[in-house]
């Protein structure tokens, strides 16, 4: 995260991690503004940038063959966004059981505006990759994936 994100920008947490997304022309809808399945792409694209960034990349989930996926996603549309909009996607994990799930929350904020255009969430649990089934996370899933965010109920 640039350093003046955090003052310039109304976070609903401290200290995100940030990856900015720009609204291009094959993500508009017939509404003439950005399709909702565009945002939800952008969560998982957020959450994966961070996990890569934490040191989880797919080559670290293949060698301990586990991985997070998804079990449940949640959005709320605040404003719209359309073509050569800049949004910033924030991420924080607010949730770890330590044993089965993770949970993050997302913020969209318009570049030039300051507006929060959206909110969410993703529950994932992990899975053994080579059966497909859930299991326990490995202690590396435990120790890298700490909560970067407090929010009640979460954990």
């Amino acid at each position: 995260m640039a350093d003046d994100d955090q003052d310039r920008f109304r976070w609903d947490h401290p200290r995100p991690f940030i990856h900015e997304v720009t609204v291009e022309p094959q993500h508009i809808d017939d509404f003439r503004h950005t399709n909702n399945v565009v945002y939800l792409t952008w969560m998982a694209k957020t959450a994966w940038e961070h996990s890569k960034a934490l040191g989880l990349d797919f080559a670290a989930y293949a060698r301990l063959n586990r991985g997070m996926v998804v079990r449940r996603h949640e959005l709320e549309y605040f404003a719209a966004s359309h073509e050569g909009d800049r949004i910033k996607v924030a991420t924080w994990i607010t949730g770890n059981d330590g044993r089965l799930r993770l949970r993050r929350r997302f913020q969209m904020i318009d570049v030039e505006t300051g507006a929060t255009v959206l909110r969410g969430l993703t529950d994932f649990v992990c899975i053994n990759i080579e059966l497909g089934k859930a299991t326990r996370m490995p202690p590396e899933f435990v120790s890298t994936y700490r909560l970067t965010a407090t929010v009640e109920g979460d954990n």
